[in-house]
């Protein structure tokens, strides 16, 4: 006997919570079905991002931030204090108890929505049944007058890298570190890499970060890259580009990797290796072959601009997806399909997804690159502005980096925000919001900003476009 609900969620990760809770707040009658195990074993809510992700590596990235700045930026404060030390078991057990409060919360709000929660592995059939074996070996049988496919993605792992959750991991593994590595390697300079890069080499690790491509975070406008790799070589993270890592061997409790410079082979022994060369998404077992529903090459499943797939009643979100791998453009598909299915307007707009990469200094965008505005033969002007000008940022000792705004030459409207320094992750989404209403770079140059602030540094941004910022010769 099948289970009957109007809506079926696959996976709890932050596209299908959002979307069981939405579908429940609506009056359908939902179920959300997830795989997942929290380290204690038992059924953990809330996808890759909030067990193993974003969120405890948030977690560990201000821990470590906090213990740099005591012994590297507080001497500037007056403020010293001798023979700091870092108690690494304690920093994971808190990061652990933020992941667990979290995980529970959303079991909290599944009860109190009213939505039935299956601990299992889903697979869809035909007919939008799903066959859900539980961790028990039962299988129960659900079938939704809709279903929602939110599985999430899976980490990359290399053919000559096999993780093997000691000497090479992934995030998981790097999150999970009993002690500082000595000697830590990374292979990609992606956000992953970065970030946990980041964590270790605060806590004294020498950190080696080896990335394929010949050009530092390709995908983020080339100023804010080139002042991010400048920063981050400043505080000894020795980022080699063009670096083609081809042999990973485990020997004496060492990782031995070769690699090609795009000269000659080079050689470089580590203690951990982390792989951060990307994510999949995590369809394998998802469909039955009479689902119906389509894959594309890359393994995802193929929808429409609203999310739908080849099979009516039956969505896709988030990661499984086209568009960024990011945690809130899951959120906003799920709220999304909830609403359609539901028979109200839902809709994302792709161009307006929030970037952020949390190092130090942070790196943040929204919109177009002048590159792909070059690429694509629109016409547009540019204004930035330095924190080294930002009083508010110089009082915090935190003046690195700028705010890039860029306009249409003719219209005005603002077509992408580029940001690096500090609390950028925060600034962003007044780029977000403006790009969002049409905004021009007139009117974010005419609204008026707390001093002092960081958010000038937008402010005179967006005066600079029309070469009249108050604060820098233009």
């Amino acid at each position: 006997m099948s289970e009957q609900y109007d809506v079926v969620v696959i996976g709890a990760g932050p596209a299908g919570y959002h979307a069981a809770i939405r579908a429940a707040q609506l009056g359908l009658k939902t179920a959300c079905i997830d795989a997942a195990l929290g380290k204690d074993g038992k059924p953990a809510l809330g996808g890759t991002c909030l067990r193993i992700g974003c969120v405890p590596s948030k977690a560990l990235l201000d821990s470590s931030r906090q213990f740099h700045n005591l012994q590297h930026l507080f001497g500037e404060h007056g403020i010293t204090a001798k023979d700091a030390k870092i108690d690494v078991k304690t920093m994971v057990a808190r990061k652990d108890k933020i992941v667990k409060q979290f995980t529970g919360g959303i079991a909290q709000l599944f009860k109190a929505n009213k939505i039935s929660a299956y601990y299992g592995f889903g697979t869809l059939h035909a007919g939008k049944k799903v066959v859900v074996k539980q961790h028990d070996g039962k299988e129960v049988e659900l079938v939704g007058k809709h279903v929602v496919l939110a599985p999430g993605s899976d980490s990359i792992e290399l053919p000559f890298a096999k993780f093997d959750g000691k000497h090479i991991v992934d995030n998981v593994g790097a999150l999970d570190f009993e002690q500082v590595p000595k000697r830590l390697g990374v292979i990609g300079a992606g956000v992953i890499g970065l970030e946990l890069g980041s964590v270790w080499k605060r806590l004294g690790a020498e950190v080696t970060v080896l990335e394929a491509l010949p050009d530092f975070l390709a995908a983020a406008d080339a100023d804010v890259a080139k002042a991010a790799l400048r920063e981050f070589k400043k505080q000894g993270l020795d980022i080699k580009l063009g670096a083609k890592v081809s042999k990973a061997e485990i020997k004496k409790n060492e990782v031995h990797l070769t690699y090609n410079d795009g000269k000659s082979d080079q050689s470089l022994v580590v203690d951990k290796l982390l792989v951060a060369v990307g994510r999949k998404a995590a369809t394998k077992g998802l469909l039955a072959d009479d689902s119906g529903v389509k894959l594309n090459d890359r393994g995802q499943v193929e929808v429409d601009e609203h999310c739908k797939t080849s099979v009516d009643g039956v969505w896709a979100v988030g990661d499984c997806v086209r568009g960024p791998m990011l945690a809130h453009k899951g959120f906003e598909e799920g709220i999304a399909v909830a609403e359609l299915i539901a028979g109200l307007p839902g809709h994302v707009n792709l161009d307006t997804i929030p970037w952020v990469i949390y190092t130090e200094p942070e790196i943040a965008w929204v919109g177009k690159t002048e590159k792909q505005l070059k690429d694509e033969g629109v016409p547009f002007k540019t204004g930035s502005f330095p924190f080294a000008a930002v009083a508010r940022a110089v009082a915090m000792a935190e003046p690195a980096g700028f705010v890039k705004v860029i306009a249409h030459e003719e219209t005005d409207r603002i077509l992408g925000m580029h940001l690096v320094g500090v609390n950028v992750s925060e600034l962003v989404h007044e780029g977000v919001l403006a790009m969002e209403f049409h905004g021009s770079a007139e009117d974010l140059a005419r609204i008026c900003h707390a001093h002092p602030t960081l958010s000038e540094a937008i402010h005179d941004a967006a005066m600079a476009v029309d070469k009249r910022a108050i604060h820098k010769a233009n």
